[in-house]
């Protein structure tokens, strides 16, 4: 028979929300769907469950192996969702081709992967995210970076910078370079993990002209404000990365026109790990952690795969790393205050379910008691559970 340490335990990756941590992911979760209807964003719920075709097209078999999967009684292939994007991509290709587009679609939901648990970085997260889907605008790459940041700041983040980078940028100094499949992996895969170690050795071993090879050592060096554009426009090889450039300058000087530029730096080293990007992507970083609470991008070929050819941009919010990163900074929002625990001495309890219910309508969080119970037994109690007052019926 198994041990209690198996039936009490949940499974690796995973994690409970005991009731303050609980209402905190809750009052994040509803700030941030506030904020995207009032940006004109209508929610969809999309299943937990996706066909495993369903969820590598665009993405390339090399995510299968971080998907949870299992089969059906029809022995077809299903996974747990890896991600949102993908999923609402389907939706739109299946479900909603006859819309007046752009669409402008939100979501706050559970995603799973297998991933190496640590604080932030569980197998099982939550997700808050926007996709505008039928805009190849410079204008809506600006608009949902721009609620990116207005969501960081709902959800109670007040330290936090933007990095915005370009996908043409680096594709079109390989593709100049003439690098094969096999080192462009190479090298995306370095710029992914930041090793800016391995990206020399790598450049080092091709057979490039010298100024070639500090060209691309020096992308991930490419961080900072104004002034880093310009050193890339000096490097830049090709027509497609000055373009890029083009891309990421109008896209700021539209940041600056919603206020939030302050936020933002450029990252030109940024490569997004799904591979369906194909523009501008960005990540969002707070102090002490080693991992973005937000990124995204451009994607204007993963809705061709399903069928239904439509540029799209949008972003993902990590729901876990919004709270644990306002932890650290010490800004996060009051829990909903608990007001009133209500006793009453024996035949009262009319009295103040009536009292109860006249609270609650004022917007107060209180507790009946369920029997009668002496003042100073309702006192321990109300302490016990943290309210703030007690109001004894006699």
């Amino acid at each position: 028979m198994p041990g209690n340490d198996f039936v009490f335990g949940i499974p690796y990756g995973t994690r409970d929300f005991l009731p303050q941590e609980a209402t905190e992911k809750r009052n994040v979760e509803n700030s941030l769907m506030r904020i995207f209807r009032q940006w004109g964003y209508d929610e969809v719920v999309t299943p937990v469950i996706e066909y495993l075709t369903t969820m590598t097209v665009g993405n390339g078999r090399y995510l299968e192996p971080h998907m949870f999967k299992f089969f059906d009684k029809n022995n077809e292939t299903l996974a747990l969702r890896y991600e949102m994007t993908t999923p609402i991509a389907r939706l739109v290709s299946s479900r909603m081709r006859d819309e007046t587009f752009p669409l402008k679609l939100a979501y706050i939901s559970n995603v799973f992967r297998y991933e190496q648990a640590q604080a932030g970085r569980q197998c099982e997260f939550n997700q808050g995210g926007v996709e505008l889907i039928g805009s190849s605008s410079v204008a809506a790459d600006a608009e949902v970076i721009a609620l990116a940041i207005e969501s960081i700041k709902a959800a109670g983040l007040k330290d936090f910078q933007v990095c915005l980078g370009q996908v043409d940028f680096i594709s079109g100094m390989m593709r100049q370079l003439q690098l094969d499949e096999q080192r462009q992996a190479r090298v995306t895969l370095a710029l992914e993990q930041h090793d800016l170690v391995a990206l020399a050795r790598i450049v080092d071993d091709m057979e490039l002209s010298p100024a070639a090879k500090d060209a691309m050592k020096k992308v991930p060096t490419l961080h900072g404000k104004d002034d880093v554009l310009q050193e890339a426009y000096a490097i830049v090889l090709n027509e497609q990365g000055r373009r890029a450039l083009d891309n990421l300058s109008e896209i700021y000087r539209l940041l600056q026109k919603y206020g939030v530029a302050e936020y933002v730096c450029f990252d030109l080293g940024v490569i997004r790990s799904l591979n369906y990007y194909t523009g501008m992507v960005f990540e969002a970083y707070a102090p002490g952690l080693g991992y973005p609470v937000c990124g995204g991008g451009r994607y204007d070929r993963l809705l061709s795969d399903f069928g239904n050819a439509s540029p799209a941009t949008g972003f993902a919010l990590g729901i876990e790393r919004l709270l644990l990163a306002r932890a650290r900074q010490s800004g996060q929002d009051e829990v909903s205050e608990k007001a009133y625990y209500i006793a009453y001495a024996h035949d009262k309890l009319h009295d103040a379910l009536v009292k109860a219910q006249e609270l609650r309508q004022m917007g107060n969080v209180c507790e009946t008691a369920f029997l009668p119970q002496t003042k100073q037994r309702a006192e321990e109690y109300r302490a016990a559970k943290g309210y703030k007052e007690l109001i004894y019926i006699s």
